[in-house]
C-alpha cells in the first residue's frame, strides 16, 4: 500500500507496506522524507512530533484521528494533506475555511466514465447535459465540428496575417474598443481578459453544475462560429475528461455580453492560474491540478480568451437543470395529489375526459388523463373510493379539482422553457462571430441573455404552483375539520403534535418562493461605461429558478409523507394499485408515524425519492397499462355529476346509508 501525501508545496510518495501503521506514522514519516529530500537534514524523533499538527484526506478535507490505523481510513494510492506547526494558515487561495474541508465536486468513489457522447454543437439536450454533469460520459468532437473549428481559426488568422482590425482580437474590448493592439501583445491581451473578468464572488458552483458548465462551453466552441484553435478545444475537453474543475463564483453575471466572471473563472483554472480541483488531488493550485492529471496549461493564441468568456453558458447550463428537476417534480406533483385527493375521499368526476376536451389545453389534457389512471376504475379498482362513493359531498376543494387547470399549464410552461433553452444550448453566443464559409467576422448581440433569462423567470413563477396547492391540500390533510381525520395525523394528539409543524414548514417555503419568483430579467443597469446599456440579469433568474424548484421539492416531499400518513388511518381499505405502489416506495425508506420523532430527516429521505425519480417510476408501467391499447374511462357515480333522468331515490337511500364514511 502506499499513500501520496502533500507537505507545504511538495507531494511525496509514502510506502505504508500493509497499512497497519497509524496515521500518525504516516504524517511522522511524510516529514522525514520531506526533510531528506528537500533539505538533506536528519530530524530527530522528537521534532518530528512537534512539528506535526493534523492530517487531512485531500478529497473532502476529512480530519484523519493520528491513532487510527491506516488501511482502515485510507485506500491504497490516496491523498493526504501533512498540516505542520508551521503552517501559519493553509494556502487555499479564495476557498473559505469553511467551504475546504466539505467541498467534493464527485463523490470520494467517483469512478470516471468509460462511455463518451460527440458533441457538434447542435444536438445537445438538457438531459444529456445534466448526465455529462453527473459524470456518466465523457466528451468527443465529431468530425463535422473538427472541421467547422479548423476552418474558423483558419480565417482569424488570415485576418491577423493581413493586419486586420477585429474587435476583441486586435483592438481592446468594451469601452477599449477603439484601442489597437500591437502585434507582440496579442496574446497578453486574451489572458488578460481572463485575469480581469475573473472578478466573481459568492459561493463555488457546485462540481456538478462546473461539468455541466464546461461541457456546454465546449459544445459552444464546437460550432465553429468563435475562431478558437482546436488545440484549445482539446484542451477544454482533456480536462473535462480528467475532472479538472476550476473554482467558479456563482455571482457576478449581469447576464449580456455573456456570463463574463462565471466564464473567466472557468478558463482561468484551465490556463494553469487560480484553483482547481480533480479526483486525484482535491483542491490545488491549478497548474498543479494539471499537471498531476498530465495536462499542461493552455497555451492561448489570439481571440481565444475572449472566446473562452463571451456567452450564455452559465445561465442557460443552470437553466438545463431547472428544467430537468421542474419536469420530474411536476410530474410527481400530478401523482402525489392523486394520492391525496384518495384519502380525502374525493371523486374522480372532474377529469373526464370531456371535460377537458372543451378547454384544450394539452397540460390540462395530459394531467387530468394521469389522475384517471392513477384513481379509481375498472382497472385500478379502490376500495376507499368505494367507501365513500354515495356520500353527499357534491364538489371537492379547487386544489383537488382543479388540478388539470393549474398542474396543467405549469407542465405547458415547463415545455415551454426547455425548447428556448435547448434552443439555447446548441447556438453560437459569441463576439465577434466569425462565419468562415463567407470569410466574415461580425460584432454583435447572441451574447445577451434574454431569452433564457425571461423563460426562467416563467419558470419560477410557473412551478411555484405546484407548491402552492400542495401546502393548501396538506393543511386539508391534517386539518380534521376538512379531513375526518386524527388532527394532524397522529394518534394521542397533545402528547404528540404530529405533521403540524412540517406543514409551516411547507408554509414558509411557499411564501418564500412568492418572492423568490419576482422576475430578475425585469431589471437591467448600465455597465461597462454605458458599452453594456441594457443586460438581462438571467444569472440570477437562473440560480433563484433552482432555489425555487429546490424548495417545491421539500413542499410535494411533505404532502407526500402527509398522505401515506392518512392511509394509516383508513386501514384495512386499500387504494388504486398505482397509488398502493407509491406508498410503498416511501414506506421503504420512511416507517408510519406512530408516535412524534425527528422529522427532517423524513423530509429529506423523501425529497430525495422525488428527485431520483422514484416516486413517477413506481406508477409509469401501471399508467401505461391503462392507457394501453386506449383509455376505458370509467365513470362511476358520483355526487359531483348529475345525469339526466337519473332516479334518485335509491342513490339517496345509499346516500343515508354511507354518509358516515365521508365525513
Amino acid at each position: 500500500m502506499k499513500v501520496s501525501a502533500r507537505v507545504k508545496d511538495e507531494w511525496l510518495q509514502i510506502p505504508c507496506k500493509d497499512g497497519t501503521n497509524t496515521v500518525r506514522w504516516l504524517g511522522e514519516e511524510a516529514w522525514r522524507k520531506y526533510q531528506k529530500l528537500m533539505q538533506g537534514v536528519k530530524i530527530e524523533e522528537h521534532d518530528i512530533i512537534n512539528v506535526i499538527q493534523e492530517v487531512r484526506k485531500t478529497r473532502g478535507g476529512a480530519l484523519l484521528d493520528p491513532d487510527d490505523v491506516v488501511c482502515e481510513v485510507l485506500d491504497n494510492d490516496d491523498f493526504v494533506n501533512i498540516v505542520l506547526t508551521t503552517d501559519t494558515q493553509i494556502n487555499v487561495g479564495t476557498i473559505p475555511d469553511e467551504l475546504r474541508h466539505v467541498l467534493e465536486p464527485m463523490p470520494s468513489n467517483f469512478l470516471p466514465a468509460d462511455n463518451y457522447v460527440f458533441l457538434d454543437g447542435s444536438n445537445l439536450s438538457t438531459e444529456l447535459l445534466v448526465n455529462l454533469g453527473n459524470g456518466e460520459f465523457k466528451i468527443k468532437l465529431s468530425k463535422e465540428a473538427i472541421n467547422n473549428v479548423l476552418k474558423s481559426r483558419s480565417l482569424v488568422e488570415t485576418f491577423l496575417e493581413d493586419n486586420h482590425s477585429v474587435y476583441g482580437v486586435t483592438t481592446g474590448i468594451g469601452n477599449f474598443a477603439t484601442v489597437d493592439i500591437p502585434v507582440e501583445k496579442l496574446e497578453d491581451l486574451q489572458y488578460n481578459i481572463i485575469r480581469s473578468h475573473a472578478a466573481g464572488v459568492g459561493n463555488p458552483l457546485s462540481p456538478a453544475r462546473t461539468r455541466m458548465l464546461l461541457a456546454l462551453r465546449i459544445n459552444v466552441l464546437a460550432k465553429g462560429y468563435s475562431g478558437i484553435s482546436l488545440n484549445t478545444l482539446q484542451g477544454l475537453i482533456d480536462a473535462f475528461n480528467a475532472s479538472c474543475l476550476s473554482w467558479v463564483p456563482e455571482q457576478g453575471s449581469v447576464g449580456a455580453s455573456g456570463d463574463l466572471a462565471p466564464l473567466a473563472h472557468l478558463a482561468l483554472g484551465i490556463v494553469g492560474e487560480g484553483k482547481m480541483w480533480s479526483p486525484r488531488t482535491g483542491w490545488e493550485d491549478a497548474k498543479r491540478v494539471l499537471k498531476l492529471n498530465g495536462l499542461q496549461p493552455l497555451q492561448l493564441g489570439p481571440k481565444e480568451g475572449l472566446a473562452l468568456v463571451n456567452g450564455t453558458q452559465l445561465i442557460t447550463s443552470i437553466g438545463a437543470e431547472a428544467v430537468e428537476r421542474a419536469q420530474h417534480i411536476a410530474k410527481q406533483a400530478d401523482v402525489v395529489a392523486a394520492l391525496t385527493l384518495e384519502v380525502l375521499k374525493g371523486t374522480s368526476r372532474a377529469f373526464d375526459s370531456d371535460v377537458q376536451k372543451i378547454r384544450p389545453h394539452k397540460g390540462q389534457i395530459d394531467v387530468a388523463k394521469r389522475l384517471r389512471a392513477l384513481l379509481h376504475s375498472d382497472t385500478y379498482p379502490s376500495e376507499i373510493a368505494e367507501s365513500h362513493r354515495f356520500c353527499n359531498r357534491v364538489q371537492d376543494a379547487y386544489t383537488l379539482r382543479c388540478c388539470p387547470q393549474v398542474h396543467g399549464i405549469v407542465h405547458d410552461t415547463i415545455d415551454f422553457v426547455q425548447q428556448i433553452i435547448k434552443t439555447e444550448m446548441n447556438s453560437g453566443t459569441d463576439n465577434p462571430i466569425v462565419f468562415a464559409d463567407r470569410g466574415e467576422i461580425i460584432s454583435a448581440g447572441n451574447f445577451h441573455g434574454e431569452y433564457p433569462a425571461k423563460v426562467l423567470d416563467f419558470l419560477s413563477i410557473a412551478v411555484h404552483e405546484l407548491a402552492s396547492m400542495s401546502e393548501k391540500r396538506t393543511e386539508r390533510l391534517i386539518n380534521p375539520a376538512l379531513s375526518g381525520l386524527p388532527a394532524y395525523l397522529v394518534e394521542e394528539g397533545g402528547v404528540n403534535s404530529g405533521f403540524m409543524v412540517a406543514h409551516c414548514t411547507a408554509a414558509a417555503l411557499v411564501s418564500e418562493n412568492k418572492v423568490l419568483c419576482h422576475p430578475s430579467s425585469v431589471d437591467s443597469m448600465s455597465t461597462n461605461a454605458g458599452q453594456e446599456d441594457h443586460v438581462s440579469m438571467g444569472c440570477f433568474a437562473a440560480r433563484k429558478a433552482l432555489q425555487v424548484i429546490e424548495n417545491v421539492e421539500h413542499v410535494i416531499a411533505i404532502e407526500l409523507l402527509a398522505a401515506c400518513q392518512a392511509i394509516e388511518f383508513l386501514r384495512p381499505l386499500r387504494t388504486t394499485t398505482p397509488l398502493e405502489e407509491v406508498y410503498t416506495t416511501v414506506r421503504n425508506v420512511v416507517k408510519p408515524w406512530d408516535k412524534d420523532r425527528f422529522m427532517a430527516p423524513d423530509i429529506d429521505a423523501v425529497k430525495k425519492l422525488l428527485i431520483e425519480n422514484k416516486i413517477w417510476n413506481a406508477v409509469q408501467h401501471h399508467m401505461m397499462f391503462y392507457h394501453a391499447p386506449q383509455e376505458h374511462e370509467t365513470r362511476v357515480f358520483s355526487p359531483t355529476a348529475i345525469t339526466l333522468g337519473q332516479e334518485r331515490a335509491k342513490p339517496r337511500i345509499r346516500v343515508a346509508l354511507k354518509r358516515k364514511s365521508c365525513e
